[in-house]
């Protein structure tokens, strides 16, 4: 048995040992990286350009894409790296920083979700005093919250994890680092660390999943309230871009936590799916389905272009 000072590095197994399948594999993940910087960006670039944009609804947008670039930038790298590596390693420290970084990210995605959710609650139920209520002061202590409780909530699990102790076995059978895949490399009794996590994820994760549903079933009975067809289609379209991600979030991020951290395919492709996917599909999701999202794309690419000429 080694102690925690002794183990230095561990072995990110990833998702493949076949170097052949690697070398695919990178030059998949590579264009899909590309193509959440590229989204997500102009995303940020386009809302920031376009003052139609420049409402409650499309601030958090923002935050979101923002989000999006700091939660795949945090494991994506790195698997790349893995990739093209034989070693696959990477330092404790790093490991540590990487799951508080995971953690952090996608515990302030799942607050600004439940902030959106209310948002359109607000924007469906009381269009009137829509601006009144979500004005940029509530707006901006909304997204500060949401990145507080995360920060918190993260940095109490990890300072927890710092003393544990590491046995010889040094292999994470995934091609990240998360909390729960080091908890089995441990020689410390590791109970109170995985109740934390477990109580922790369950208040932070399962709480907003609450209150979006919650949010969602006033919403729901705002708009069967509604007599014309068309305001009922209208009042539903504001809702489906998010409604969309909420599912692609949830759904990925409740099946990971209830998967043992075993290493096996199907914990492999659904980590993919809320770390790296996801990211890359959110603002495709906003740009497809919002028609003002679609608008002012034409508007800021028909101004480059005229600049240009």
């Amino acid at each position: 048995m080694k102690n925690h000072s002794a183990i230095n590095e561990f072995v990110l197994l990833g998702l493949s040992i076949d170097p052949n399948i690697q070398a695919v594999l990178f030059m998949l993940f590579l264009l899909i990286y590309l193509l959440t910087l590229m989204g997500n960006f102009l995303m940020l670039l386009m809302i920031r350009a376009d003052f139609h944009l420049h409402k409650p609804m499309y601030f958090f947008l923002r935050q979101l894409s923002f989000l999006d670039l700091c939660h795949s930038s945090v494991t994506v790298p790195k698997m790349l790296e893995n990739l093209l590596s034989e070693s696959k390693t990477i330092f404790v420290e790093s490991c540590l920083a990487q799951a508080f970084f995971v953690f952090t990210t996608g515990g302030t995605e799942a607050c600004l979700l439940a902030v959106m959710a209310y948002d359109r609650y607000v924007a469906i139920s009381s269009p009137l005093l829509y601006g009144q209520v979500m004005n940029s002061q509530l707006c901006v202590g909304l997204v500060w919250g949401s990145w507080g409780l995360a920060f918190v909530d993260a940095l109490i699990n990890i300072l927890l994890a710092v003393d544990l102790d590491y046995c010889e076995d040094q292999t994470i059978p995934h091609f990240s680092c998360e909390l729960s895949s080091l908890f089995p490399l441990s020689c410390s009794d590791t109970s109170t660390n995985f109740t934390l996590l477990l109580c922790s994820s369950f208040l932070h994760f399962f709480g907003t999943f609450v209150f979006i549903f919650f949010s969602y079933t006033c919403i729901v009975s705002t708009i069967l309230s509604i007599s014309s067809t068309s305001g009922r289609s209208k009042a539903f379209s504001t809702c489906s871009s998010h409604l969309t991600t909420v599912i692609l979030f949830y759904g990925s991020g409740f099946l990971s936590y209830l998967l043992p951290a075993s290493g096996s395919a199907l914990e492999m492709i659904v980590s993919l799916q809320y770390s790296v996917i996801t990211p890359m599909l959110n603002p495709l999701i906003y740009s497809l389905q919002n028609k003002e999202v679609k608008a002012a794309m034409g508007r800021v690419f028909r101004k480059y272009f005229h600049s240009l000429l």
